[in-house]
C-alpha cells in the first residue's frame, strides 16, 4: 500500500508522552503515532508508574508466596519479575509462511529491522523480538534471555534449542518507543509440519501470547487451509481471545467475487477451530509497502482495504493507552488462575493415605484428574472454564510426588481474597489510567 503517510495525515498529528523541567509528562510536538487529542493536558510523573508499582508490591507481598508455596511456576507460568511489569505493550504476529508477516512489520515501521528476510519460502525460522535501542543491532537469545532489564527470562524453561532460534533485533523508531513487536516463525503446514522442530513451538506461542497485548494472526489468499500445527497453535492462544485479530492479507491479489469466497471459506475455518459462537474481526487488505492494485478489485476493493486499515491502525493506536488496564486484567487472571492452582494440589495432597499405599493412589489421582477436578470445582464453588488444560496439568504432575505438596493453607488464600477484593479497587481509585 502507500503506507502509513497518506493514511495518518487525515488523522491529527500525534505526539509523545516526554519529561518537562518540573518532572511531568506533558505531550511533546515531535509527531508520533501515539497521543492524546489532549495536547495541553499534563500527568504528573509519579501517576504514570503508581499503578505498576502497587502491582509490583502486591505481588511480592500478596501473591508470589502462593505461586511458591504451590509450584505455580512449574505447572502454569514463571514467577515475575520487575522487569515483567515494566515492559513495553507487545504485538505477536502469527501465521503460516509467505503470509506476510515481516512484511507487515516492514510497513509499520516503514523500513527494514536487522535480521529482518522475506521471501515466498519460509525464511523467518526464529522469534524475533523487534525492539527499540540505541542502534542497529541483534542480539543472540541466550544473551537476552539473562539480561535482567529485558522480560524474557521466562524463556529459560524451553531450553537451548529454543534460544538458539530467538533473537531481539534492536532499532532505534518512534513506534518501538511505544510498542514491541514479536515476529515468529511461519507455522508449517502439509508434508514440512511432519519435521519435528528442535523445541516446544506451541508452548513458546504460548508463553508470548500470555505476555502480548494484541495478537495478529495473518492468512493469504492462497493460503485458507488450517494445518495441523496451526490448530494447535491457536488451540494454545485459549484465553486470550479478547487480544487476537485476523488479518486476511494480499486481498488484492484476487478480484471481488473471489474475495467474497475467500472471506467466507476464512470464517467458516476460524468458526470451527477458535470454537466460539461470537464473530472474529477480520481485518482485509494489502499490507505492503506497494501501491494497491486496482485491476482485480476495482476502485471499490482500493477504498474497502484503505478503511480496513485505518482501522487496524486505530487498534494498534491504543494499545499503550490500554497497557495499564490491560496489565491489570492480566495480573487479576493469574492472580485467580493461582487460587484455583493451589486448591487442585492441596486437594491431590488431602487424598493421599498416610502410611501405604501412596504409589498406587498417585496413579489413581492423576488418572482420574478430570473427575478431581470437578470434586474440586464443587466444593470451592468455581467456574470450570478457570480450571488448566487436564492433559498439561498430568503431563507436569507426573514428574512430582504428590506426597510432597502443601496442604491447604487458609491464610495465603485470604491475602490473594483481600487483594483482590480491596487492594487492587483501592489501587485503581487513587490513581487512574493516566492515558485517559
Amino acid at each position: 500500500m502507500e503506507g502509513l503517510d497518506g493514511l495518518l495525515a487525515k488523522k491529527k498529528r500525534v505526539a509523545k508522552w516526554a519529561p518537562d523541567r518540573n518532572g511531568s509528562l506533558v505531550l511533546s510536538s515531535r509527531a508520533n503515532w501515539f497521543s492524546s487529542s489532549k495536547s495541553s493536558k499534563k500527568v504528573p510523573s509519579h501517576y504514570v508508574t503508581s499503578i505498576i508499582d502497587g502491582l509490583k508490591k502486591l505481588y511480592v507481598k500478596k501473591l508470589k508466596p502462593l505461586e511458591v508455596a504451590y509450584h505455580f511456576s512449574d505447572f502454569v507460568s514463571p514467577l515475575l519479575a520487575n522487569s515483567d511489569f515494566d515492559a513495553k505493550p507487545m504485538v505477536m504476529l502469527l501465521g503460516q509462511y509467505s503470509t506476510g508477516k515481516t512484511t507487515f512489520i516492514k510497513h509499520l515501521l516503514k523500513t527494514s529491522y536487522p535480521g529482518a528476510h522475506i521471501g515466498p519460502e519460509p525464511t523467518t525460522d526464529r522469534f524475533v523480538v523487534v525492539m527499540n535501542g540505541p542502534d542497529e543491532r541483534s542480539v543472540p537469545g541466550n544473551t537476552i534471555a539473562v539480561q535482567a532489564d529485558m522480560p524474557f527470562s521466562g524463556l529459560t524453561t524451553f531450553g537451548t534449542s529454543f534460544l538458539s532460534k530467538f533473537e531481539c533485533s534492536q532499532m532505534p523508531h518512534p513506534l518501538l518507543e511505544n510498542i514491541t513487536i514479536v515476529d515468529t516463525p511461519g507455522v508449517l503446514s502439509g508434508e514440512k509440519q511432519r519435521t519435528q522442530r528442535s523445541y516446544d513451538f506451541t508452548g513458546v506461542t504460548s508463553w508470548f501470547a500470555a505476555k502480548c497485548d494484541l495478537i495478529l494472526l495473518l492468512f493469504d489468499p492462497h493460503k485458507l487451509d488450517i494445518s495441523d500445527e496451526f490448530k494447535r497453535v491457536i488451540a494454545s492462544l485459549q484465553g486470550h481471545d479478547d487480544k487476537i485479530r485476523v488479518v486476511l492479507n494480499k486481498a488484492d491479489q484476487v478480484d471481488t467475487q473471489q474475495l467474497m469466497r475467500v472471506y467466507g471459506a476464512l470464517m467458516w475455518s476460524l468458526g470451527r477451530v477458535l470454537n466460539t459462537p461470537e464473530v472474529t474481526r477480520v481485518y482485509i487488505g494489502s499490507f505492503n509497502d506497494r501501491p494497491i492494485n486496482e485491476a482485480p478489485t476495482g476502485p471499490v476493493g482500493k477504498e474497502l482495504f484503505e478503511k480496513e486499515q485505518d482501522d487496524l491502525l486505530s487498534d494498534l493506536k491504543n494499545i499503550p493507552k490500554k497497557a495499564c488496564d490491560r496489565r491489570i486484567n492480566e495480573f487479576v487472571k493469574r492472580a485467580r488462575a493461582a487460587k484455583i492452582h493451589a486448591y487442585i494440589i492441596s486437594h491431590l495432597k488431602k487424598e493421599m493415605p498416610a502410611m501405604m499405599g501412596k504409589a498406587k493412589k498417585q496413579k489413581r489421582l492423576i488418572d482420574n484428574l478430570e473427575d478431581e477436578f470437578v470434586k474440586i470445582q464443587k466444593e470451592h464453588h468455581l467456574p470450570a472454564g478457570d480450571f488448566p488444560n487436564v492433559e498439561h496439568f498430568r503431563e507436569v504432575l507426573s514428574g512430582y510426588s504428590i506426597d510432597k505438596f502443601e496442604k491447604l493453607k487458609p491464610k495465603l488464600i485470604q491475602a490473594v481474597d483481600d487483594m483482590l477484593g480491596y487492594d487492587i479497587p483501592e489501587l485503581l481509585k487513587n490513581f487512574g489510567n493516566p492515558y485517559d
